[in-house]
């Protein structure tokens, strides 16, 4: 896959805004308006751009908390695995999910009210059988962003 440095720009801007018209990233990458639009339509297709979307801030919608949650298990299988991941559909505050290497087996990263949200997210959780689950309570976001870097393309 070729992305040179027109691509590049297109994306950085639509990283940084994607309410952007496409006259207006046309504009600001110096080339027509169709020309930009099929890039944009290239780049979604080939799956480069994976969705747009409004990055909404947690403590305006009542959800002021973020909560990182360890989760150790000690069932390994398939049919374990997809239970789990329905469970995870189900809880709309879960906003991530990684399996881990080492010590963790999941990772979760999810939005809560307060405590007591946390708490019936938490018995949400421990429906899936897990072995251990731990919580790290964000007091301070030093830094937030879902741009990434462009530099290795």
């Amino acid at each position: 896959m070729k992305i040179d440095r027109i691509d590049k720009a297109i994306l950085a801007l639509l990283q940084r805004d994607a309410t952007l018209s496409v006259g207006e990233i046309a504009e600001r990458v110096a080339i027509s308006k169709t020309a930009c639009w099929r890039r944009i339509q290239a780049l979604d297709k080939r799956g480069v751009i994976n969705r747009r979307v409004a990055l909404l801030e947690p403590a305006k919608v009542n959800l002021p908390l973020t909560v990182y949650i360890a989760v150790r298990t000690n069932r390994h299988n398939d049919d374990w695995a997809q239970q789990f991941q329905q469970l995870l559909d189900a809880i709309p505050e879960v906003l991530e999910v990684c399996r881990m290497s080492g010590d963790l087996d999941y990772l979760i990263k999810a939005v809560v009210t307060d405590m007591a949200g946390y708490d019936r997210l938490y018995k949400k959780l421990i429906k899936a059988d897990l072995y251990d689950v731990s919580a790290s309570f964000v007091m301070e976001q030093m830094k937030s962003t879902t741009e990434l870097p462009l530099d290795y393309l």
